[in-house]
């Protein structure tokens, strides 16, 4: 299995192949609908300048999870994948604006894929149903952003050995293609 260390570098998504299996370090941003809405009207306001986000875009990592609360001594709660296809309306502007890459479960959009292709982005996909296992490759959580939306909070997460699958790579070759 390869281990890929965050964040993501043009060099390291061309290599990647959908449907390859991954181990991820590093750095990612929990996001879910409630995130992604604000941000999108955000982003509409201020002409759409990634400066403006609650974190820094460029080259970034978006894992659609809302984490449960941390149980004692423990960085962080059931931390599972939701499904992704309900970010697709928001995801062409974020890979315009830099990020490269996702984390979820399910299929994406039509435009998605294009836009993950046009972006040299990737995206991943996580088991669902498994998020207390996946906590635990959770090394650290805090809360950066939209603290009011509770578990759909922006949260930084520091990953080690977090599996995954390339779900759709950066030439458009989708695990959910039956061709």
């Amino acid at each position: 299995m390869k281990k890929i260390q965050l964040p993501l570098t043009k060099d390291i998504i061309k290599q990647l192949r959908a449907g390859e299996k991954v181990l991820l370090c590093g750095k990612v941003y929990t996001a879910r609908d409630a995130a992604h809405k604000k941000i999108y009207c955000k982003m509409q306001n201020a002409k759409c300048k990634s400066q403006n986000l609650p974190f820094n875009i460029k080259g970034q990592t978006i894992y659609y999870s809302g984490p449960a609360p941390a149980p004692k001594g423990m960085p962080i709660g059931s931390c599972g994948p939701t499904t992704s296809a309900r970010m697709d309306r928001y995801t062409p502007l974020l890979l315009k604006l830099g990020l490269k890459g996702m984390i979820g479960k399910g299929n994406r959009s039509e435009d998605v894929k294009k836009a993950i292709k046009r972006s040299g982005a990737v995206y991943f996909t996580a088991v669902g149903g498994t998020g207390a296992l996946l906590s635990r490759k959770i090394t650290k959580a805090k809360v950066i952003a939209f603290r009011d939306l509770g578990p759909e909070a922006i949260y930084e997460l520091e990953l080690k050995d977090f599996p995954v699958l390339v779900g759709i790579d950066s030439y458009g070759r989708s695990i959910y293609n039956r061709k």
